[in-house]
């Protein structure tokens, strides 16, 4: 079972190896149960950890401090 890990790395690296023992498909029915959860859970851990660093990313700070927002269909221009 995956322990609490924050590094996103560490928990992507445990979320393929949840991923290739489903895959081998011998593993017994209520430990293939337990590791789907497990990587349910952490499936959804680092969507959220790519959501904030997405919008961390998206941000340009002018001169003045004030932020603003990435357009993602136009990279190139804030939006307003």
């Amino acid at each position: 079972m995956a322990t609490k890990k924050n590094n996103f790395e560490e928990q992507l690296t445990e979320l393929q190896k949840i991923v290739a023992n489903l895959e081998n498909g011998n593993v017994p029915l209520e430990d293939a149960l337990k590791e789907f959860q497990a990587g349910v859970k952490l499936s959804r851990d680092l969507n959220q950890k790519l959501t904030a660093a997405e919008e961390t990313v998206a941000k340009l700070v002018d001169s003045d401090g004030t932020e603003h927002q990435l357009d993602p269909n136009n990279a190139a221009a804030p939006e307003e």
